[in-house]
């Protein structure tokens, strides 16, 4: 069995009511549970939540919400991973057997289809615990500064001042968007970003983070101008 979970709980700070905010035309759930919808992969795709608006939402959009997300997980400090390895159980206690299971984050608008399915592909290519989506960063990490508590700069590495930007190696973060493990990685909490994951690389251009109203505000534009390149591509 292939399951796509998507979590979405209801106590989005920063951006009110986020998961379920209008977006270029739809609630923002609705991109991401369309986009695994299209990829024809999944036996179920599950929404899990504890906001009875989301759930609502999400069975509009075609996703399953057949259990709600326990208040101890639904707070602004559950990581991802206990999430998903709790609707694993929820399914394993129904004699239901989740084999691969597709993290989807609910807030990826960006998110293809095409990108979900490499990543199952790299999953069972690559004999891994993981794939999951990353981009590169822009600026060599190398040379970042951080500000100080006195208003002035310093180096995250001073010995690399004098480094040339085409001499550093590449870094790369996580796009956020969506994390494909194994049953047996999820339920016993191996770690994501370790020896065990492959990456599946997409261009920076469709990755945005969402956590504030600059963050929206600029994936709006991003949407705009892809929306405007494909009609006139």
């Amino acid at each position: 069995m292939k399951l796509a979970v998507i979590p979405a709980r209801g106590g989005s700070k920063r951006i009110p009511r986020k998961n379920i905010k209008l977006f270029a035309g739809k609630p923002m759930i609705a991109w991401s549970i369309e986009a695994a919808q299209r990829t024809g992969l999944f036996d179920r795709i599950v929404v899990s939540t504890d906001d009875e608006e989301i759930a609502s939402i999400a069975r509009k959009y075609g996703a399953d919400v057949p259990f709600v997300r326990p208040a101890e997980l639904s707070d602004d400090y559950t990581g991802t991973a206990p999430v998903i390895a709790h609707a694993i159980e929820w399914h394993l206690k129904r004699d239901l057997d989740p084999i691969e299971i597709c993290c989807i984050y609910a807030t990826a608008p960006f998110l293809r289809s095409e990108d979900i399915m490499l990543g199952q592909e790299t999953l069972d290519q690559s004999g891994v615990d993981f794939a999951f989506s990353v981009t590169s960063y822009a600026f060599p990490i190398q040379r970042a500064i951080k500000l100080r508590d006195d208003g002035r700069i310093e180096m995250f590495d001073p010995s690399q001042f004098q480094a040339r930007s085409q001499d550093l190696p590449e870094a790369f973060h996580d796009a956020g968007q969506f994390y494909w493990g194994t049953r047996d990685a999820w339920l016993s909490g191996a770690p994501i970003f370790g020896a065990k994951s492959a990456p599946v690389l997409l261009p920076r251009y469709r990755v945005q983070d969402i956590d504030t109203p600059e963050d929206w505000e600029q994936a709006e534009l991003m949407m705009e101008v892809l929306r405007n390149s494909q009609e006139h591509g």
